[in-house]
């Protein structure tokens, strides 16, 4: 014991990847708990594929999970891996580009025999030298399947479910490498199986076993120790996704507004979660209606509004396209509503488990007619709250449909979040109708804001008829007068202009005089900081402006975008951003890097563009 080398590191990166059915989520997600219940920071990049029952030892059946794990503010999962856990010869030739020269690559050597090698591809008995593995990267053979079978040995159970437990020997020896400690990650496992007994004792058993094994044995690696983050202010911790954030986000401004919460959803990848979630807090007063299309969900939410509650309704791009004709309905009766759309890959059906941010147009214009909506775009899992509690408030005190834009990177990742305090959180004041207000109808409004006065239905003295049709700007009957059309049009729209009041400025981060202003919005926020921290420290001049609220812009945006010789705008599509930039934004002159492979950015290759642009 006295032998063993301990290395004190700021931050590392944690790779675990095998087939769909290993649990390499739960294994990820169980040891990014443990390290932010400690207080470290973390990022995480959970990988999956849409071809969940893929054939088994395949390439398309791989499934990973990457943490960044720090002892001040990580922004990305990190680029490459310092160890990577590959259960299976698949997982090593899908993953091994993202191992770090002088990392180690710790293998279930079990799972690598000829009828393996085989299933991946591989032509060779030797995938490592097959693949040109560097030298510099330590191989760390475990016979991870042949130790759970001995650790179970008498439990009674059957093979298949001795196998779904060798994650757990994998996690119980990482836990020892990083020096983790096991009374935490049992409980999450007490948490996640208590209904089961003989699995969560099995699943302890084994999880403390591969602890055991890692100390017993000491491997060819030295242990680690990441300390404690000093840039946390004191408070209560947790990890959490990007898809519960949003749900608590909701549940709060619920609270706040002093209204009840209704959810009218259809389940779709990667925003089911956002359903669930909510689905369990039925003790907090939620309401949620799973319904058999997209279009019932957003129906059942728009009644719900009409009825006086704060209502929301949660899709993926294909979804939102569905949704397109009630978002318009929601516009023209004037009422509030949360959308949230947790982006993914591809038209169509496309690659439901990959990410990008290729619904930004649909969001902005993707209706018929004059349809102006709010849209907003949170940049990491933690703040999918604090976005979705202001989505819900310009919701209610401006009386028009949201539109949040996650997408399955943040959706799914997780970072450290501290619990608000409720008595913090901004007030709430939807735009109820005045007590003592006169003749009112469907089109009354605040003139100054141009925002509709809320009646909610059986209000004595308030009653009114609200619908699809274009409605008399006045009288608030149906209207087909061209002219009158074209104030009800101009009104929308400066009711959305007016939403400039609520939102902050542009900031800046870096020099104002910059050689280079990087743009991003939304989920890129991590890996374009990353990359423009990193470059300022190697003297580049780089400065950076992120936007999360996009319709409508800050009303500086203009100034900003313009201070600067040059501008590249950076997102996971093919110029979405960037179009709409130039187009509400006359003779701005901007760059663009694009990328569009289900796949975040990476600060290396962010870096190699940027001095490129640079030079």
């Amino acid at each position: 014991m006295e032998n063993i080398q301990v290395k004190e590191l700021d931050n590392v990166v944690v790779l675990f990847a095998g087939d769909s059915g290993d649990g390499m989520q739960l294994t990820g997600t169980l040891f990014s708990n443990v390290s932010a219940v400690i207080g470290n920071e973390i990022s995480t990049f959970p990988d999956y594929p849409a071809e969940i029952r893929a054939p088994q030892g395949t390439l398309g059946g791989v499934s990973g999970f990457q943490v960044h794990i720090g002892s001040s503010r990580v922004y990305t999962p990190g680029d490459e891996a310092d160890i990577f856990v590959a259960m299976n010869p698949a997982a090593l030739k899908v993953n091994i580009k993202k191992v770090k020269k002088g990392g180690a690559i710790i293998f279930d050597e079990d799972s690598f025999q000829k009828s393996d090698l085989t299933k991946a591809g591989f032509i060779t008995d030797n995938p490592f030298t097959e693949l040109a593995v560097s030298e510099t990267i330590t191989l760390i053979p475990s016979p991870l399947t042949t130790l759970t079978q001995k650790s179970l040995d008498g439990f009674g159970m059957d093979g298949k479910d001795v196998l779904r437990s060798k994650n757990m020997f994998a996690l119980g020896l990482v836990c020892w490498l990083f020096n983790r400690p096991m009374d935490k990650a049992e409980h999450f496992i007490q948490n996640k199986f208590k209904k089961k007994p003989t699995v969560l004792e099995a699943n302890i058993k084994v999880m403390n076993d591969g602890f055991n094994y890692g100390n017993n044995l000491h491997l060819a690696i030295p242990t680690y120790t990441i300390e404690r983050s000093g840039d946390t202010v004191p408070g209560k911790y947790t990890s959490i996704s990007g898809n519960t954030a949003t749900s608590y986000g909701l549940i709060a401004a619920a609270e706040k507004a002093g209204l009840q919460l209704f959810l009218g959803s259809y389940p779709i990848t990667p925003a089911s979660d956002i359903m669930q979630d909510l689905a369990l807090r039925r003790d907090l007063g939620v309401k949620v209606m799973q319904c058999e299309d997209e279009i019932a969900g957003i129906a059942t939410a728009i009644g719900a509004s009409f009825a006086g509650n704060l209502a929301a309704t949660n899709t993926s791009g294909p979804g939102l396209a569905l949704k397109s004709e009630a978002i318009g309905l929601a516009v023209m009766a004037e009422l509030p509503l949360v959308i949230i759309d947790v982006m993914r890959g591809g038209p169509s059906t496309g690659m439901p488990t990959k990410t990008e941010q290729t619904d930004l147009l649909q969001a902005l214009h993707g209706r018929n007619g004059e349809s102006p909506v709010v849209v907003i775009a949170p940049s990491t899992p933690d703040d999918c709250f604090h976005y979705t509690f202001m989505a819900s408030k310009i919701a209610l005190e401006y009386m028009t449909p949201v539109i949040v834009l996650s997408d399955a990177f943040i959706g799914n990742g997780t970072s450290l979040w501290k619990l608000p305090k409720l008595a913090e959180l901004p007030e709430i004041k939807p735009n109820y109708v005045p007590a003592d207000f006169e003749n009112y109808n469907a089109t009354s409004r605040n003139e100054g804001t141009k925002v509709r006065y809320w009646a909610v239905p059986g209000t004595p003295g308030f009653e009114y008829r609200n619908g699809g049709l274009e409605k008399d700007y006045f009288k608030g009957g149906i209207s087909s007068d061209p002219l009158n059309h074209q104030k009800m049009v101009d009104t929308r729209a400066q009711k959305i202009q007016n939403v400039q009041r609520s939102i902050p400025d542009l900031e800046i981060f870096g020099n104002e005089n910059a050689d280079l202003l990087v743009v991003g919005w939304g989920s890129t926020r991590g890996h374009l900081m990353s990359t423009v921290s990193n470059m300022n420290s190697k003297g580049k001049n780089v400065a950076m402006a992120h936007f999360n609220y996009i319709n409508p812009l800050p009303k500086n945006t203009a100034e900003v975008l313009k201070k600067f010789k040059k501008t590249v705008v950076c997102e996971l599509n093919s110029g979405q951003f960037a179009a709409y930039l130039r187009a509400e934004i006359p003779g701005l002159n901007i760059l663009q890097y694009n990328k569009v492979q289900g796949q975040p950015f990476t600060v290396t290759e962010l870096e190699q563009q940027f001095e490129k642009i640079l030079k």
